[in-house]
């Protein structure tokens, strides 16, 4: 009874809002109830964010949505029987609802997501044997030996867990190759890394042939494993020592328990990051994702396997017979057909592992438009949204991850749209400067204070519309073929420990030069047509205005592909721990303050700088947090300065044996609290002002960063220092 009178009421209530959103009022009227509904949206994120308030906030913002999108649909469009005004207008307009569904689906998904679940570190009861997979390509040794290392230092009886690597680089097809290099490439690959795998006690795996890229290669070691749960870790990414005891719990508690998944922590930025010198400051762009997203989907159980940093149920897997392996995000498409077989998943939103990104603006929109791809693929092969199984939330949490990949179209018609106006004069949006204040500037405000109570946080204004413009330039023809031809896209592993020596202009920067130069050439036909036509001035300084917008967000993506020359590869996390540090055979007191996935920061007690000495041999003595015992780890001094404390110095790791990689996995990967505090130190949420007025700054840097770079590379004094691209990831 109680459910009948709910959906009598919410379809009462709506058509009380269909009522006043298509009521007809004069533009005055809308006026002031869009500003009427601003007012009230800011003092709700003031006085009360959360709760029903929240809730209320966001219908309000809805309601005016709604409003425009009515008004949109029977006020705006071009007339019929001029074509070349209708074409373009209603592709404008399909945009738009795009971007709406898009809204819409996310009010669904996050709105209310679930709170971070609680620790399951001193709860586990039981004990389940774990097969741990690390899959890899092409990985180099050593970062193989610290994720390896890292996953046999795991706080789990060792007697339960093993620790397996996937080798698909050392592969009998790999090494039977009639390229003669590439097949003595494979043999020393695979006698080097058997031999790594059995210093470290992991067992060494590969097969016959490169079939079904990773997911094939997963496959393979379930065939091989006995495990009642798998873990999977990418080849750079390094479990903490609690990952275990944080998740295989929920196991337990529920039979049709098929993944447990946690987010993705890097200790690298990702080109944009690093570029825009973000990286301490503003959360990264996957903690939207993983810090909202995923809860929001674990509360509509829809939270899905994101390749890595998951454990998953081998019971389940038998079901489908392995990963799936039909797309190339193999992660997401097995989600999706477990969840639809009746399984079970939860998210445990705390960094348990450690990862690098690409370094290279390249080399990042590679991997992206493999996600865009894959989800694609599994738009076309699966259609979620039809997928017999899923429940109606399931259906519409797997509908905004997928068709999120669909935002090149919209965001290319967007950029463009107002050319067609400036250049050519097509009436593609009928409205005059009042009505487009009225209705379509309320929308977009509403639209951004929206995201900033979706999100708030975890991103900050503005710079979701900028990553997905620096992704749309090249990811466009990557999605178009891919509808085109759904079987066409293969697994390309994404290279991630690259360095740039020298600051350069990307090799993928020329098209944002060349739009950026468009939407100037836009800004000064704006100015032409207002004195030459003052009679539609109003509609022109409109149109001018979007397409100022747009000039902003094109000139601070020059930015992002001018690259700036970097030796360090990773960022340093703050720790505190206590050591000795050997020096000329005495042992210092001294502190660890920072370390990376290469090097430490160590501030030493008593020495002299004329002790120092660049590249000089030392050594780290720290006790370890897997067995409470001291070890030693070599490094060499690659700087020293003096400070209040001491002399501060700087170590690059140099590890000899297994035990090394050990303490060097120990050093890094074990607490995990410490990447906790680092991503809870970057987030604030500066507010929709004061964030635009941020991104207004960066942006006008940016612009005239990436000009002298240009400049520069015409002049060839920025010509493109050689990359140092020695491996490549699977994530």
């Amino acid at each position: 009874m109680r459910k009948f009178l709910t959906v009598i009421l919410w379809a009462l209530g709506s058509m009380a809002v269909l009522g006043l959103v298509t009521l007809p009022i004069s533009l005055d009227t809308q006026l002031i109830a869009g500003l009427s509904v601003l007012i009230a949206m800011m003092i709700l994120k003031l006085v009360r964010p959360d709760g029903i308030w929240r809730l209320i906030a966001l219908a309000f913002g809805t309601a005016i949505v709604m409003r425009y999108v009515y008004w949109r649909t029977t006020s705006t469009l071009p007339p019929l029987n001029q074509p070349e005004n209708f074409i373009p207008g209603f592709l404008l307009y399909l945009a738009e609802l795009y971007s709406v569904m898009m809204l819409a689906l996310s009010l669904f998904v996050v709105a209310q997501p679930l709170p971070p679940r609680p620790s399951r570190a001193n709860s586990n009861d039981r004990h389940p044997t774990v097969d741990v997979f690390i899959p890899t390509y092409n990985e180099e040794p050593e970062l193989l030996a610290n994720t390896m290392a890292a996953a046999k230092g795991m706080d789990y009886p060792q007697d339960r867990v093993t620790i397996w690597l996937l080798d698909d680089g050392g592969t009998v097809q790999k090494r039977n190759s009639e390229k003669i290099a590439d097949a003595n490439k494979a043999d020393r690959r695979h006698a080097e890394l058997r031999q790594l795998a059995e210093d470290l006690g992991v067992r060494y795996l590969t097969r016959e042939r490169n079939e079904h890229a990773k997911a094939g290669n997963m496959n393979n070691g379930l065939q091989h494993s006995t495990g009642e749960l798998i873990a999977v870790f990418d080849a750079d990414h390094a479990p903490a020592r609690d990952f275990l005891k944080e998740t295989v719990g929920y196991f337990d508690e529920d039979p049709r328990l098929f993944l447990v998944q946690t987010p993705h922590f890097f200790l690298n930025p990702d080109p944009v990051e690093r570029n825009l010198r973000t990286f301490e400051k503003m959360p990264s762009e996957n903690e939207m994702f993983y810090g909202i997203i995923q809860r929001g989907l674990d509360k509509w159980n829809a939270s899905f396997f994101c390749g890595s940093a998951a454990v998953l149920r081998r019971q389940a897997l038998l079901e489908t017979n392995g990963f799936s392996g039909v797309s190339i995000t193999e992660d997401c498409e097995t989600a999706v057909e477990l969840h639809s077989r009746g399984w079970n998943s939860v998210y445990v939103d705390k960094p348990l592992i450690a990862g690098l990104q690409p370094a290279t603006f390249a080399s990042f929109i590679g991997q992206r438009s493999r996600w865009a791809q894959g989800m694609m693929q599994i738009l076309r092969f699966r259609f979620p949204p039809l997928k017999r199984g899923l429940s109606f939330p399931q259906r519409l949490c797997y509908m905004s991850s997928t068709l999120f990949w669909l935002f090149p179209f919209p965001r290319t018609i967007f950029l463009f749209a107002p050319l067609f106006y400036l250049f050519f004069d097509l009436q593609i949006f009928t409205a005059s400067g009042g009505e487009f204040m009225a209705y379509t500037l309320a929308y977009m405000i509403v639209n951004l204070m929206m995201q900033n109570y979706l999100y708030g946080a975890f991103r900050w204004p503005w710079v979701s519309e900028l990553y997905e413009y620096v992704q749309t330039v090249h990811l466009l023809p990557a999605v178009v073929s891919v509808i085109l031809n759904p079987s066409k896209p293969t697994f390309k592993v994404t290279a991630k420990d690259e360095s740039i020596d020298k600051s350069r202009l990307s090799e993928i920067s020329r098209p944002f030069f060349v739009i950026f130069a468009l939407l100037l050439v836009g800004v000064a036909m704006t100015v032409y047509k207002v004195y030459a036509e003052p009679y539609k001035a109003d509609v022109t300084l409109v149109v001018g205005g979007w397409n100022l917008l747009n000039l902003i967000m094109a000139g601070c993506a020059l930015g992002v592909v001018s690259e700036r020359g970097e030796k360090a590869a990773t960022r340093r996390v703050k720790v505190s721990r206590r050591c000795d540090f050997e020096l000329n055979g005495k042992w210092l007191q001294a502190t660890i303050e920072n370390v990376s996935a290469n090097g430490a920061r160590v501030q030493v007690i008593g020495a002299e700088l004329e002790d120092l000495a660049k590249d000089a041999r030392a050594g780290i003595r720290f006790k370890t947090f897997a067995v409470g015992a001291e070890g030693i780890l070599p490094v060499t001094i690659r700087n020293f300065e003096r400070t209040s404390d001491g002399i501060a110095v700087g170590c690059l790791y140099m590890p000899e044996k297994a035990e090394h990689h050990r303490l060097v996995a120990d050093l890094i990967f074990a607490n995990s609290k410490q990447w906790e505090q680092f991503q809870l130190s970057r987030r604030g949420n500066p507010g929709l002002l004061r964030g635009t007025a941020w991104f207004l700054r960066l942006a006008i840097f940016q612009t005239y960063r990436g000009l002298v770079y240009l400049s520069r590379d015409w002049r060839g004094t920025g010509r493109v220092a050689p990359v140092a691209q020695t491996t490549g990831q699977r994530s």
